[in-house]
């Protein structure tokens, strides 16, 4: 019949199904009156005047009867309807933006939104490059461990914390070890105490279950930049000595 893409959805009458195409000739009327949110994988054209991503209204969007007007150099107008407010925002070749809908009545700016967007997100890829993400590292800890696997894995825990990472330090016990905790104990309190020069104790070791563990976070660097001494000046007798 020269239709689209056919698609069978449930029309709001009680019938069992109807058949629509966004392409179809003669329809539109029947895809406005079943359309819903569920249909939009089939027709993009319900999505078209959907709410904004970053829930702002602009311009024809705002609905409230009267607003408080903000002009692009953040002089207050006063209050009105905002077909006034939009017209004078048109005339400027700017937008009329809602900045606080939850105010009495709502507060709009005049302003250029795609300039206030794109300022926005370069504010917040600023933010993210001076954001520290701080991770937290395991290691695991047997209640057999010898020296040397104790010194190894203490030299992973002070890498850790030297890059700035947190640490949970972890004692899984096995069957008949649950009756000899308290040697788990004394092995996570012999690495407290050995790396407690680059290191807090964030969490005492605590038991969970069958596994002892401790976190332990970076030692905050104290201190700052260190000012240069002074030149001593010559003393006074000496000065005059120099004049005569």
């Amino acid at each position: 019949m020269g239709l689209g893409s056919w698609a069978y959805v449930r029309t709001p009458r009680g019938s069992e199904r109807g058949e629509t195409s966004c392409g179809g000739s003669g329809i539109g009327s029947i895809h406005q009156s079943i359309c819903y949110t569920f249909f939009s994988t089939f027709c993009r054209k319900c999505t078209e005047d959907g709410i904004d991503k970053r829930f702002i209204r602009t311009n024809e969007r705002i609905r409230a009867r009267e607003i408080r007007v903000i002009d692009d150099e953040g002089n207050q107008i006063g209050i009105l309807p905002p077909f006034e407010a939009l017209k004078m925002a048109r005339e400027k070749n700017l937008d009329l933006v809602e900045i606080s809908p939850t105010a009495q009545p709502p507060v709009c700016r005049i302003m250029d939104y795609g300039k206030f967007l794109y300022q926005q997100e370069k504010r917040e890829r600023e933010a993210k490059k001076h954001q520290k993400v701080i991770v937290v590292k395991e290691v695991k800890f047997r209640i057999n461990v010898d020296d040397h696997d104790y010194e190894t894995k203490k030299n992973h825990v002070l890498r850790f914390l030297g890059e700035g990472d947190k640490v949970k330090a972890t004692i899984f016990f096995r069957g008949r070890e649950m009756t000899r905790t308290n040697l788990g104990r004394q092995i996570l309190e012999r690495l407290i105490k050995d790396v407690e020069e680059k290191s807090i104790v964030e969490f005492r070791p605590r038991q969970e279950g069958n596994t002892l563990h401790a976190i332990l976070a970076p030692k905050k660097e104290e201190g700052g930049k260190k000012e240069k001494p002074r030149p001593a000046s010559p003393p006074p007798a000496a000065t005059q000595a120099k004049q005569v």
